[in-house]
């Protein structure tokens, strides 16, 4: 794997990670160990940093919970079935499900989620980009999967959390999503 790839596989799986799981100890230590450049994506990833080191543990938690809370139902819902078509469990769902399989992806039976949560299809391309699935997915595996199943309604997410009324440790989380998608869609399709 190539250093360009070695990259995007670990910005993926960041996002996954600080989507798909409430925000522990560590996650909040690793954050604060973060830095950036005068680029727009180095100054978010700056700010993401600074806001870590003025948060708590339960701080963060109660942010995610009202960001992204299951009962009641958080301020997104950060599923592709629902930004796709309005409802949960929807026909984007069952895609994915029918080419997880080909991808050499397995469901997780311990996860409550269903696997269009964006935390999780961040996680999936991390692995397709890195092997973790089996060898390293080619440049037209990786972009057929951004299309079908990121590129449709992401961009709209990140773009939400930017704004969201709850976001503040997880406002810059948004802008380095939705800015890290832009140069992917430039990326995969100059490939």
């Amino acid at each position: 794997m190539n250093e360009e790839d070695t990259i995007r596989a670990s910005l993926y799986g960041l996002l996954g990670r600080l989507l798909f799981v409430k925000p522990t100890g560590e996650i909040i230590e690793n954050l604060k160990g973060l830095s950036g450049d005068e680029t727009q994506m180095g100054r978010a990833f700056s700010t993401l940093s600074k806001l870590a080191a003025a948060t708590d543990v339960k701080s963060a938690r109660d942010e995610y919970d009202r960001l992204f809370g299951d009962d009641p139902r958080g301020e997104l819902v950060p599923y592709a079935s629902y930004y796709i078509t309005g409802e949960l469990q929807a026909e984007p769902l069952h895609k994915l499900r029918l080419a997880m399989p080909e991808l050499g992806i397995a469901r997780n039976d311990n996860v409550q989620r269903d696997e269009d949560h964006i935390g999780s299809l961040m996680e999936m391309m991390s692995g397709l980009i890195s092997g973790v699935y089996g060898e390293p997915a080619g440049a037209a595996v990786q972009a057929e999967f951004f299309a079908s199943f990121i590129e449709p309604w992401a961009f709209a997410f990140f773009g939400n959390l930017e704004v969201a009324e709850n976001s503040l440790l997880y406002q810059p989380v948004g802008t380095i999503g939705r800015l890290f998608l832009d140069m992917e869609t430039n990326s995969l399709t100059a490939r």
